[in-house]
């Protein structure tokens, strides 16, 4: 069954009941809402990733839909809620599917503690991965969606997610949500790519957002074993990319300061975090021109197998 054929099945009108489920990564999600167009939007991006229509198997119970009262039908606004509780104030109708992503994200952040969770990009070619760790406004997500249609396959763009136990990434392959300036420099380097209508004026500017490559979504219960860590940053009209190799203490540093719960995890965090600097090579990458970059980032990875 297709995710439309399961989205009608269960009411293409009201998702009632349990909610509509479909995974992301490790996790699975039920969500209900009477959004029509958010159920586009959702069918678009994530066709292949219905699941099993089981409560019990849900991790995350979340609900988008019309705010109530006289704000259903004057100046309407979308609210979100994990589990009954609303973490987050209203935002604009017209902004519902933004909303959504950023509540999900905000619920793996704050409960998927059984990961240490790197505020990073993650890709993967012939078995092994590529970190980007970056601070919000960096190119972090520009980059991956660059990498993820020039040969590497998707991991996530947002939560590089590290298994404690063997020191794997878990994929997580989202929709990216480009912001700003990023929006016209993916749509005209990608322009066969599928990139969603553009959210103005949202909290975090004008969005779009970029639907990962089927490849990755058809994979992503298969996680991959990090082999080099490239810190990026876009800097405008450079015209050469600046490379660095990292030494390994500042690695794990800079590692540290983009973890969303390194603290939280406490030794696990520690020891997690010693395992990856450990395994894969460190760099910062400064770069203004997407080409440039994705060639700077074949040269270190050249030595992979495959």
């Amino acid at each position: 069954m297709t995710l439309t054929e399961l989205m009608h099945a269960q009411d293409r009108r009201g998702c009632v009941g349990d909610g509509l489920f479909y995974r992301s990564g490790p996790f699975i999600i039920a969500l209900r809402t009477r959004l029509a167009d958010t159920l586009d939007l959702l069918e678009q991006f994530y066709g292949p990733c219905w699941a099993s229509r089981d409560p019990a198997v849900a991790h995350f119970q979340v609900e988008v839909n019309s705010a109530s009262g006289l704000r259903r039908w004057w100046r309407t606004q979308a609210v979100f809620a994990l589990d009954g509780l609303h973490p987050f104030e209203p935002f604009p109708r017209e902004h519902a599917f933004p909303l959504l992503e950023w509540g999900l994200n905000w619920s793996i952040a704050t409960r998927a503690h059984l990961y240490l969770m790197l505020h990073a990009g993650a890709l993967e070619r012939n078995g092994q991965a590529l970190l980007l760790p970056a601070m919000p406004g960096a190119g972090k997500s520009t980059l991956s969606a660059a990498l993820a249609y020039r040969g590497w396959r998707l991991l996530a763009d947002e939560f590089g997610l590290i298994r404690p136990a063997d020191g794997a990434i878990v994929p997580l392959p989202r929709a990216i949500p480009l912001k700003n300036r990023s929006i016209p420099v993916i749509r005209e380097f990608l322009p066969d790519a599928f990139l969603g209508p553009v959210f103005p004026k949202t909290r975090k500017g004008d969005v779009a957002h970029l639907r990962p490559p089927l490849p990755s979504l058809e994979r992503q219960t298969e996680p991959a074993q990090p082999r080099w860590i490239t810190f990026p940053r876009f800097v405008p009209g450079l015209r050469r990319p600046q490379l660095k190799r990292l030494e390994k203490s500042l690695g794990f540093t800079r590692l540290a300061q983009n973890a969303f719960n390194y603290r939280l995890l406490g030794e696990d965090g520690f020891t997690t975090l010693v395992r990856l600097v450990r395994e894969c090579a460190c760099f910062s990458l400064e770069y203004g021109d997407l080409d440039a970059a994705i060639a700077l980032i074949a040269e270190i990875t050249a030595d992979a197998p495959g």
